[in-house]
């Protein structure tokens, strides 16, 4: 198969050291988390501490000052193990960035380091009840009151809402007419009076994940923790999203990867009829096409990567990305607990935790429907 040429040997100790950490630190815990619905905090204080959080951002910010590839290993060891509790590309490669590219210098120096620290946790609050792709139809609402904002309204399917200390909030200002005008970012502290959040959702798959609702009351902010300019959240929202649906694409083939080597070495294990099931034709040509198609992807997806690196990542690639692999996910791994039969089904395979997991990859980061929306335009 092809070789990848995106990485070189600073790259790969990194994934060395990262893939030692999720397996001495994280995974013995994940179970754990599944069951209360979210990770302890303390994980989030050693990750910072190993310099694992925040990666790309200035070393006067707390960060390395590295390249996004770094973030892309912790992507891809994060999808291998199916660490799917784990917000920390959210936190770091979501939330981050929208600070370091339009905060003020305050915000920058108020919030950065203790990201990068794992001192706190952070979240973006898009979606609400009767608003998810479309984000004009949001409602809640910052009004002025002098050198404050009064925000009412909710937010839902929150990641890092449960755990989060302050929250990059979606609303509306100016007007609550459907226009991209209207919509601003301004950043929310968890212990402001009126900030109250649900319990974690419970969600069909990625259990350990702390999703959740974020109301707020009356919440006062004050003015300068606007995110950039009034009026201008649409736009910074749309900048960003290139990279968060070409995150979603590269955690769907490498977690598929991982998914089909573990059913490559099932099938050579476990017999039926007296030979290994792998010895069947049926078998190796399933595990023929799953190989080709990812290594498609693979493929497609390291130069999606190289654009962003560069700064040139279209957003109708990032979309076509986001929906193509997160679709071929879903297809792989529904094979694969097919040829891992009863088994396949049980969830102390990873197999079947995979299986659950990842059917939210096709919908969350915009769904794969509005993918195609935004692919046709280009057409």
């Amino acid at each position: 198969m092809i070789p990848r040429q995106l990485f070189n040997a600073d790259h790969e100790g990194f994934r060395k050291s990262f893939r030692r950490f999720l397996d001495a630190e994280v995974m013995p815990r994940h179970e754990k988390w599944e069951e209360q619905g979210f990770v302890d905090p303390d994980i989030w204080k050693r990750a910072g501490e190993l310099g694992f959080l925040c990666t790309n951002m200035p070393e006067n910010y707390g960060g390395s000052g590295v390249d996004r590839l770094f973030s892309v290993i912790l992507l891809e060891e994060l999808a291998r193990t199916n660490a799917s509790g784990i917000g920390w590309p959210l936190h770091s490669d979501i939330v981050a960035p929208y600070l370091l590219r339009y905060g003020s210098e305050e915000l920058k120096q108020s919030w950065l380091p203790k990201m990068a620290s794992g001192e706190v946790i952070s979240a973006i609050a898009m979606s609400e009840p009767g608003a998810g792709s479309d984000l004009q139809a949001i409602k809640t609402f910052a009004t002025e009151d002098g050198s404050d904002y009064i925000i009412n309204g909710s937010k839902t399917f929150i990641t890092n809402g449960y755990n989060c200390d302050i929250a990059v909030v979606v609303v509306k200002t100016g007007g609550a007419a459907r226009d991209s005008k209207n919509v601003s970012l301004i950043v929310m502290e968890a212990d402001r009076a009126g900030f109250t959040k649900g319990k974690p959702l419970k969600k069909v798959g990625m259990k350990a994940q702390d999703t959740c609702e974020l109301f707020f009351d009356n919440v006062r902010v004050p003015k300068t923790n606007m995110v950039g300019q009034p009026g201008m959240g649409f736009m910074m929202l749309m900048q960003e999203l290139a990279w968060e649906r070409l995150l979603i694409a590269i955690t769907s083939v490498a977690n598929a990867e991982a998914v089909l080597e573990s059913t490559i070495a099932y099938t050579k294990e476990r017999e039926a009829f007296g030979r290994p099931v792998s010895t069947f034709q049926n078998t190796r040509f399933k595990l023929a096409e799953m190989k080709t198609e990812l290594q498609i992807a693979r493929v497609f997806v390291d130069r999606c990567t190289e654009l962003e690196v560069k700064g040139t990542l279209q957003v109708d690639a990032a979309a076509a990305a986001k929906y193509w692999c997160s679709d071929l996910q879903g297809r792989v791994i529904d094979q694969c607990v097919q040829l891992h039969g009863g088994n396949g089904f049980m969830l102390e395979y990873p197999v079947a935790r995979a299986y659950i997991d990842a059917r939210a990859q096709r919908i969350y980061g915009g769904t794969n429907e509005i993918m195609k929306e935004i692919i046709s335009r280009s057409i």
